[in-house]
């Protein structure tokens, strides 16, 4: 063993819940290779050991867990009761974690409950809520328990040759230390298909145009014009441009491009000034990133952290998951593109942009004079946590990489799957969260206003994941998995992207991996009612029928019946009457704050709410509504609501 693996095996165990690579029999060797460390990762490499089948985990980073453990502690759940097997135990080990007096140190339990309900599931004893050290520390007992090598610090050799194949077969992957990893069986649980296109994979990169598989929301799709101005020059129409604007339309619409949406860190904060680190200005700081938006407080002074500009999302002990809250947020537009292509350098380059690009955000909104001073005395209230991200100033890691390569694979999920139009026969996991995408782009049109472009938000039902999804084609590779970046189209990604999902099919591509090798079989041959079986014996959820309760009304004669009764008790305007009935109907979308209006008065027949955050607590009280996250995200001003949710909604509210 060389200088550098000793050391490198001496902070692993230091660190990480990990055995070095190369106490397994044989050297750098596992009948399941895992590269990348990711949620997905994880639970494939636990799977993998409880199936009695050696395993390596290497990480190209310093730390297990992905997204997960690094700020992104507001799970996107879908449908709770679709989340099975180790994803659903990792969730319900986070309910007794939280349930124990010792977890908390700036607030009770008791205290943090009403923040959040959608946070819990009692009878599931589930949380999804959680900070970030917590859902590490997590990972690493699985890891740990199932004694897991873990090797961190180890990146694929994208440059050279990365993956050395005999025919179909990978045979072994190479690091850039030159490091070599043999295995029977690899799975790529990267967030970027890194693996996939080194094997040789064919992938899709960016959208494809809606005609490719019959799709409505793929593609270029245009938002209407901004009211503040591109130009440096803001009293001008014409001349430079503002950073990352485009100067033309990105092309038709609905068309493909190699485009990719926005990415950003779902950054911790904390009001607790005892364990509170104040936020630096960056080297790099740029205000013309943030011009904007310091225009765009003209047209909104009502801009509020929490309400808008950044999300405060509460998680226990008086932390946050922030996330981008409105069209000039912590998305980093217009620099995601070049990410899976660019080598680790650039990469390095681009996270330390992203990074910067934040901190100046919050340092933006927290100091310059254009900014009101209540905005200003809000941001300034909140710092980074001391006990979060220690090694790394207190900042996360992990870059959120929303979408970058996608398996080219026999079966695409596309929205006809998101929707119901179809179904796999052979499911190896579920999805339920919406179509979500993300702005991908800012330009000026031939008029010289600016547009914000690429963003979606439709609900879906959940639906059957394909074992074909995360399977290569076999002419190109029979012995390897991809469980995150999955095949899928732009539009399907944005419901399949979320962690709970990449867990469920890292487990399920281990045990597809686990039965290959005993049939001495390529992956594509593995006999799907055996896996199914197997899958369903390890308490995966494989089918899902909509609860009554939450099923969207059926038939205009439901929503006209409570339509009218709204009327009756002046909760709608009887001028307003038309509306409802023409937006709920198919997938139109209604007007978040006609949405917020409507929660406000309805709440009114309960208890008097100031606000749509205050209606939505009143109402989920009172057992009257359901995703209180949902309208609490979306109810507000410019933004919208999907029809069939508010279909739903107005159901409910009828029952006042």
């Amino acid at each position: 063993m060389t200088l550098r693996n000793t050391f490198l095996c001496l902070f692993v165990l230091s660190f990480a819940p990990c055995l070095s690579a190369s106490g397994a029999a044989g050297g750098d060797s596992a009948d399941i290779v895992i590269y990348g460390a990711t949620p997905s990762g994880v639970m494939a490499a636990v799977q993998a050991a409880r199936l009695g089948k050696s395993v390596v985990l290497v990480e190209p980073g310093r730390h297990a867990g992905g997204m997960a453990a690094s700020g992104l502690g507001m799970t996107d759940i879908g449908r709770k009761a679709a989340i099975g097997g180790l994803a659903r135990e990792y969730y319900q080990r986070a309910y007794a974690w939280y349930n124990s007096p010792d977890a908390w140190k700036h607030e009770t339990r008791a205290d943090y409950l009403p923040k959040h309900r959608d946070a819990f599931d009692h009878p599931m004893k589930t949380q999804f809520f959680m900070e970030p050290h917590v859902a590490e520390k997590l990972f690493n007992q699985f890891l740990n328990e199932n004694r897991v090598p873990v090797v961190f610090g180890e990146r694929l050799d994208r440059a050279g040759a990365g993956a050395a194949k005999d025919g179909a077969r990978i045979v072994s992957i190479r690091m850039e230390s030159g490091r070599v990893f043999a295995g029977k069986m690899f799975i790529d649980a990267t967030y970027e298909g890194d693996l996939l296109a080194a094997a040789g994979a064919a992938f899709m990169l960016g959208r494809e145009d809606n005609a490719r598989f019959g799709e409505t929301l793929n593609g270029i799709r245009y938002l209407p014009a901004e009211k503040v101005s591109p130009f440096v020059n803001p009293g001008a129409v014409g001349g430079d441009l503002l950073p990352f604007i485009d100067p033309a339309p990105p092309g038709p619409e609905g068309a493909g491009d190699h485009r990719v949406q926005a990415y950003n860190f779902r950054f911790c904060l904390t009001d607790v000034p005892e364990n509170s680190v104040p936020v630096a200005k960056p080297e790099n700081y740029n205000p013309a990133l943030y011009e904007l938006l310091a225009r765009e407080f003209q047209y909104q002074p009502n801009h509020f952290p929490g309400k808008s500009l950044f999300k405060l999302s509460p998680m226990p002990n008086r932390k946050t998951d922030s996330n981008n809250h409105s069209r000039f947020s912590t998305d980093f537009v217009g620099n995601s593109h070049e990410w899976a292509g660019a080598g680790h350098a650039r990469r390095a380059e681009i996270w330390r942009e992203h990074r910067d690009y934040t901190l100046g955000f919050l340092w933006f909104l927290g100091h310059d004079p254009r900014v009101p001073q209540k905005v200003r005395a809000e941001v300034l209230r909140w710092g980074l946590p001391r006990d979060e991200f220690q090694d790394g100033g207190h900042w996360p890691w992990q870059l959120y990489i929303r979408e970058a390569r996608r398996l080219l694979g026999e079966y695409v999920i596309t929205e006809h799957d998101c929707t119901g139009g179809v179904a796999a026969d052979d499911p190896v996991g579920m999805g339920s969260y919406h179509m979500d995408s993300h702005q991908v782009s800012r330009y000026v049109d031939a008029g010289g206003r600016l547009h914000v472009e690429g963003g979606f938000f439709q609900s879906v039902d959940p639906f059957g994941i394909s074992y074909r999804a995360p399977t290569p084609r076999a002419a190109e590779c029979a012995n390897l998995l991809v469980p995150v970046c999955v095949s899928a189209t732009h539009v399907a990604c944005g419901s399949v992207r979320m962690e709970p999902v990449f867990m469920i099919l890292g487990q399920s591509a281990a045990t597809a991996a686990a039965l290959a090798i005993d049939a001495g079989v390529a992956v594509q041959s593995v006999d799907y009612k055996k896996l199914r079986a197997r899958l369903l014996h390890d308490k995966q959820v494989l089918d899902y029928a909509m609860p009554a309760k939450f099923r969207a009304p059926t038939g205009d004669g439901d929503v006209g019946k409570a339509v009218g009764i709204l009327v009756s008790k002046n909760i709608i305007n009887a001028a307003d009457k038309s509306y409802w009935l023409a937006r709920t109907a198919g997938p139109a979308l209604c007007d978040g704050e006609k949405v917020a209006a409507l929660l406000i008065k309805a709440a009114g027949q309960k208890q008097s709410a100031k606000n749509v955050h205050a209606a939505v607590g009143v109402l989920l009280e009172n057992n009257i509504i359901k995703r209180g996250d949902y309208w609490r995200a979306q109810a507000e001003e410019n933004k919208f609501c999907n029809g069939r949710y508010v279909a739903e909604l107005l159901v409910m509210l009828s029952r006042l």
